[in-house]
């Protein structure tokens, strides 16, 4: 589980940069003071959490990234594409699961579709046939869902060798767990253990310009970062439109 989880966590964390940074990204940073009640009450274990951010970013500079290079040098582009869409795919069918939790009929429909389409005419998902039909990933897992029904997503919390999370989302992620994209695909605890690597290497390569892009803007990468994850993580919850007259995840979305 640590190794699918830190391939989430490089996912999101880097994501989230790349996204900050483009003029039409579909959520609105809005950034904590590193001192005063709002940073208090969203982050009181702050100390905590930079050592443990601190311990990560060793991780992933030592061990991820070398292996990250090193794959993306001896794998071409169109086959780590189409593991990427396969990983995606798997991905989609646990989204579905959430969207039917969430009372989101439609989209839930969508989206299984979308597996449908893919899993048929597109190879198990190698080739992501649906996006050319026009039909949308919704990524969700069950810290959304939890978010949609009002459970607020208590402090700002890193998870060793896992990432920026919050309690609510760290307590979903052992349900997530059990519906990975490894977990769904394969039987054997060796294959599912080998196929997170694979994403978690796949996951990194296509990261590395965001994170090259955060070393050079962001002075306080811990700050940054978490902020980040806050506020994307309230737009996820609310469909990209959370009010902001409240705080995340604290009233159910309409």
């Amino acid at each position: 589980m640590s190794v699918a989880r830190l391939s989430r966590t490089t996912l999101l964390v880097l994501g989230i940069t790349a996204l900050s940074g483009c003029a039409n990204a579909p959520w609105r940073m809005q950034r904590l003071e590193d001192t005063g009640p709002t940073a208090t009450r969203a982050d009181p274990w702050e100390r905590f959490n930079r050592a443990m951010f601190a311990f990560n970013e060793v991780v992933d500079q030592t061990v991820v990234k070398p292996a990250a290079l090193g794959y993306r040098a001896m794998v071409p582009e169109w086959l780590r594409a189409g593991i990427g869409n396969m990983f995606g795919n798997l991905g989609d069918a646990w989204s579905v699961v959430n969207l039917t939790l969430q009372g989101k009929p439609q989209a839930a429909l969508e989206t299984g579709m979308r597996v449908t389409t893919n899993t048929l005419f597109g190879f198990a998902g190698f080739i992501d046939i649906a996006d050319e039909m026009g039909l949308e990933r919704r990524s969700e897992d069950f810290g959304q869902t939890l978010g949609r029904w009002g459970m607020s997503s208590g402090p700002y919390l890193v998870l060793p060798l896992l990432g920026p999370s919050t309690v609510r989302d760290a307590a979903a992620m052992v349900v997530d767990s059990k519906a990975s994209p490894p977990q769904l695909a394969f039987g054997e605890v060796r294959d599912q253990n080998g196929a997170r690597v694979l994403q978690l290497l796949d996951t990194r390569v296509r990261l590395l310009n965001a994170s090259r892009v955060l070393d050079d803007i962001a002075l306080d990468k811990y700050v940054f970062l978490r902020d980040a994850y806050l506020a994307r993580r309230r737009s996820q919850i609310y469909d990209g439109s959370p009010p902001e007259d409240e705080e995340p995840a604290a009233a159910l979305p309409k």
